[in-house]
Parts: structure tokens; sequence; C-alpha cells
């Protein structure tokens, strides 16, 4: 079943997401309809994430390396400025490029719920992919979100505004959850988690 926000409020009071959000925010100046953002927060069946400024990686090309999964070379990562103007603070994703970058809520999934990360659509219509990511039963962290930018023109990723949506599947009791049987991804920091076997 699709949680909804009701459910989702509630078990972000116990910790499932922090900070949270409880409505969707779509101005910082909602009042005056002011300093708009792309929108972050509880929606009706889902929770849109943030991106943090905390760090925001971009893939290149080393000379004589192919990229292996079994042993990542962090030498094909480099770190991607933060910059700022009156839109907001943002990092640019060069076109044709792949970034990794990480959520600024924390999650705590519930024992007998999958969440799934899906990519905005605002950023959809400009190309920009968010890899479908899914977060398994008692994971807890932050999440590394990975970018492909399809289009053939450098891109802003807003940083501490919406990047993508998670929606939230309850299902029967499993007999090993991922914080059970000790998940390589398990209590990722507010930082870019690289690849891990």
């Amino acid at each position: 079943m699709l949680k909804n926000d009701r459910w989702i409020a509630e078990q972000a009071a116990q910790g499932m997401l922090e900070p949270f959000q409880k409505g969707l925010v779509r101005h910082l100046d909602p009042e005056q309809q002011a300093r708009p953002v792309l929108s972050f927060g509880c929606s009706s069946y889902g929770y849109d994430l943030r991106l943090s400024a905390q760090e925001f990686m971009i893939f290149r090309h080393v000379p004589g390396t192919v990229m292996n999964p079994k042993r990542f070379n962090p030498a094909n990562l480099e770190p991607t400025p933060l910059h700022e103007d009156e839109d907001g603070r943002y990092f640019i994703l060069p076109a044709h490029s792949y970034g990794l970058g990480v959520a600024l809520e924390k999650m705590r999934v519930p024992p007998y719920i999958t969440v799934i990360c899906l990519g905005k659509s605002t950023y959809a219509r400009l190309g920009i992919i968010v890899n479908t990511t899914p977060a398994e039963a008692s994971w807890e962290g932050h999440l590394t979100l990975e970018f492909s930018n399809s289009s053939g023109a450098d891109c802003r990723i807003y940083a501490e505004e919406g990047i993508c949506q998670l929606l939230f599947f309850e299902g029967d009791p499993c007999d090993t959850t991922y914080s059970d049987r000790q998940g390589k991804y398990q209590h990722q920091p507010e930082r870019v988690t690289l690849a891990r076997i």
C-alpha cells in the first residue's frame, strides 16, 4: 500500500525524516509569493527531498582508466563548487555528464516499508534524470543521489530545494531487514557515498 501524508507526518514525528517539512513549500516567502523554490516537503502521497549543499561530485574521464564498480577509483570524481545568486544556491551539472549528490534529510525507514526515490518532473523537462533509488526496510542515513544530464546544455541543480520524491510502500513483514543483514550503504553520512561491493 502507498502511504499518505498523514502517515508520513506521524512517522516523521518518530524520527523517520529529519528535518521534516509538514507541507509542500513552493516559496520561501509564501505570503508575498516571493522567492520561488523547487518544491520540497510532504505532498499527498510522498515527500520531496532536498539536495544538501554539503557536496556534489561530477564524473570525469581519467585517461587510461575504465571505471570498475568492484574497484572504484575516487579519482574519477571531482567536486564541483557551490554557486549562489538571487535564484538560490546551486551546483552546475555539465551537458552529457553524470554527478552524485546527497539528500539534506536523514531517513530512518520503518522495518515494514520500502521507499522508492523518483526524479522531479521539473528537472526531467530539462533533461536531468534522477536515478530511481530504493531505500529498504530499516535502512538509515542520507541518500546518495545520482544525476544524469542527458541534455546538450549545462544545468543548475539547486541545493536546499526539492530534488526528488520519495514514495513509501508498506509490505508484509520481512524476515531480514537491511539493518539485520548489515547492508553496505547503511548509516550514510551527509556526504556522497561511493560505490561499494
